[in-house]
């Protein structure tokens, strides 16, 4: 797993061995990128369900000027610490140890605003996207513009609306699907 683009491009990232986390794909993360494209540079980018932390750095390898990490998994908050530190990043990026829903919670309670979420569950946990798509779309955390993209499988569709969100497009890749809600 590396990073793709931008200053960080061709950083070699660790993730632990086994099934444990499921990286996005590079095919899939170009794609994603490609379509945020219009939203770099300065946007402020929110990863829950981080993982190793992939798809937040390469946000701010292309120019995010805010990058929150959420994970609660604590071999995966190693793996974000490690590739943090191998990009030099210990102090640019913040890490929040909590769940999706929690830090959703601490977030709309501080009044912090996202130009871009990106969520990606465990696919095999198809109940956290409703929860955390409810929540987010019943939370008033989007700045004007912003957008909510949850990467899922194909055969685990998402609905057209959560709360105040509307899918606005989805985006296929292999077996792999993107949907973007404003």
């Amino acid at each position: 797993m590396r990073i793709i683009a931008g200053t960080l491009r061709g950083r070699r990232l660790t993730c632990p061995s086994g099934s444990a986390v499921r990286p996005t794909s590079d095919r899939l993360k170009e794609s994603l990128f490609n379509i945020l494209l219009p939203h770099f540079p300065g946007c402020r980018f929110l990863d829950l369900f981080a993982g190793v932390g992939s798809i937040g750095l390469e946000a701010y390898s292309r120019g995010a000027s805010k990058v929150i990490l959420v994970e609660k998994e604590r071999l995966s908050l190693h793996c974000i610490r490690l590739n943090m530190k191998k990009c030099g990043l210990e102090k640019e990026i913040r890490v929040v140890p909590l769940s999706a829903q929690e830090a959703i919670a601490q977030f709309y309670s501080e009044g912090i605003l996202f130009d871009l979420v990106f969520l990606d569950p465990p696919y095999q946990k198809t109940e956290l996207y409703r929860e955390t798509l409810e929540l987010l779309g019943g939370a008033t955390m989007l700045s004007e513009g912003g957008l909510v993209i949850a990467e899922h499988l194909i055969r685990h569709p998402l609905q057209e609306q959560y709360g105040h969100l509307l899918r606005i497009r989805e985006h296929r890749v292999g077996d792999g699907s993107l949907s973007f809600y404003r």
